[in-house]
């Protein structure tokens, strides 16, 4: 892997420990040789992951729409800073650029991203691993939630996998790194069951 992009809040959350996490991915990712893709913030977690691996001698590319430069404080310290028109081409652009997607804690612009980068993976637009770091058991609720709709059979067994999950930086690391998708079954609806 040579990059991966990173989702995580533009604010620093209710924890010590969300911060020393995202910390701890920049300082990895850079000692790795995997450079950074993410909002292109210099606040909150967005911040802290990239002058993290700034600090660590790593790469971290921000990616940030036009109206969101002043709102998310635009990160002027970076490798590089794409500056794009809509959330829509942030995407996209994120996409191309990177291996993997890591999801920190973070709230609702976190989660659409993440989710929207499984999705893809499902539909097979890319075969990018897709990974939640843990951090603190941050998302439990969201891996049973998971697991319910697998039991409720909204989501298949084998596109469960799409989702992995680690508490610390090098086990999820390594579940991306090892990552295969599933082989591609046509859906069968419940009323074909």
């Amino acid at each position: 892997m040579k990059r991966i992009c990173v989702f995580c809040g533009s604010s620093t959350g209710a924890r010590p420990a969300y911060v020393a996490a995202a910390r701890q991915l920049g300082r990895t990712l850079a000692a790795r040789g995997i450079g950074v893709v993410f909002g292109g913030g210099k606040v909150g977690l967005m911040g802290a992951l990239a002058d993290a691996a700034l600090a660590a001698g790593g790469q971290a590319i921000g990616v940030i729409p036009e109206a969101l430069v002043a709102r998310e404080i635009a990160h002027n310290g970076l490798t590089e800073l794409r500056v794009v028109r809509s959330m829509h081409e942030r995407k996209t652009l994120m996409a191309d650029l990177l291996d993997a997607f890591i999801a920190l804690p973070g709230g609702y612009g976190t989660l659409e991203e993440f989710w929207e980068a499984v999705t893809w993976t499902q539909l097979g637009i890319h075969k990018k691993p897709c990974g939640l770091l843990n951090v603190e058991g941050y998302y439990d609720p969201m891996l049973a939630f998971l697991e319910r709709a697998v039991a409720d059979r909204f989501i298949r067994p084998q596109n469960r996998v799409l989702v992995l999950a680690a508490a610390d930086v090098d086990s999820l690391l390594a579940q991306l790194e090892s990552f295969q998708p599933a082989r591609e079954e046509r859906w069968i609806t419940t009323d074909e069951r």
